[in-house]
């Protein structure tokens, strides 16, 4: 099988296709024909060092594909089955052996590529709209990037609980792409400081959460935006880390709440991930969840999808088919 691998850090050059042995399943354990990879900051973390996993791997986090073969005692999944999954490595291949716990059924109303877009990005934004911060009805919540990958499952899934939606984004497509999936109100930020868009919009009281995937270029304006006791959700940092940061700031703040989130401890239950994955896959099943692919690359071209996904540029989600 093809299998892109990494053995040192570094940039995107670093992505290697090379040839490998065909996998096979031990103990607990499925080996996965992988059709569909998502494209992810988590790749790109762990690919340059910020992120720190074991060399040589290969990465990807997401993926949907058939199950080939199962191994020993795996009773609840069967041969030529669609699954997908997330957080669990080894998406950047042909092949794919992962932990049957982790798999998760396709429903046939859901597309290998649905499924594979969904999976980190779409439960992300499920358990940051229905856990971290459950949105009530008639709150207003800010959305970085709502034209991305997430920003745009946050979007909706915020909509979908009654939310008025800011969004940011950067560009009139983005701009147009984010009022598509529901974003009530949108702040150009290359044009408008943020923070004080959001106090005009609300009045002067800020935002019940916000959903920040940016990190170190938004998470001032993010705090200055929030009402007191609101809630910043720092998820992702796609424009580099925060700098350290004195609590008494969230004091000043108006007593708000900062967390730094990971989907990991969202899905570790099986029933959880299975419940998260289930609510989604039903919204697109009944119409309720635009699923945007943003671009498809092919395997060898894992590289560029990363440069573009680090661009910030893109929209939507990023395949690797």
């Amino acid at each position: 099988m093809r299998a892109i691998v990494i053995e040192e850090y570094g940039g995107p050059e670093v992505l290697r296709l090379t040839e490998a042995e065909s996998p096979a399943p031990g103990p607990g354990e499925a080996l996965v024909d992988v059709e569909a990879r998502g494209v992810n900051f988590i790749d790109v973390y762990q690919r340059s060092g910020a992120y720190r996993v074991p060399l040589p791997y290969v990465p990807g986090m997401e993926a949907a594909g058939t199950v080939s073969a199962l191994g020993e005692g795996v009773t609840d999944l069967r041969v030529g089955q669609r699954v997908a999954w997330a957080m669990a490595p080894g998406g950047y291949a042909d092949q794919a052996v992962v932990r049957a716990s982790l798999l998760v059924p396709v429903p046939d109303a859901v597309s290998t590529e649905q499924a594979a877009a969904l999976m980190l990005q779409g439960m992300t934004a499920h358990y940051l709209t229905h856990a971290v911060h459950p949105v009530a009805e008639g709150e207003t919540v800010l959305v970085h990037a709502a034209a991305g990958g997430t920003g745009l499952l946050v979007t909706q899934l915020a909509k979908a609980r009654g939310a008025r939606v800011i969004g940011t984004v950067s560009t009139d497509e983005k701009e147009r792409i984010a009022r598509e999936a529901g974003a009530d109100e949108i702040i150009r930020y290359t044009r408008t400081p943020v923070a004080p868009a959001v106090r005009e919009l609300t009045g002067g009281e800020g935002v019940a959460a916000v959903y920040d995937g940016v990190g170190r270029d938004t998470f001032d304006a993010s705090l200055e935006s929030l009402r007191p006791r609101g809630v910043l959700a720092l998820f992702g940092q796609s424009s580099g880390a925060v700098e350290p940061v004195d609590p008494q700031r969230l004091n000043s703040a108006g007593s708000v709440y900062l967390t730094r989130p990971s989907l990991a401890y969202f899905v570790a239950d099986r029933q959880e991930l299975l419940g998260r994955a289930g609510d989604l896959f039903s919204l697109v099943e009944k119409g309720g969840l635009d699923v945007r692919i943003g671009g498809r690359y092919t395997l060898d071209e894992a590289g560029a999808a990363q440069s573009a996904l680090s661009s910030r540029g893109t929209t939507g989600k990023l395949l690797l088919v």
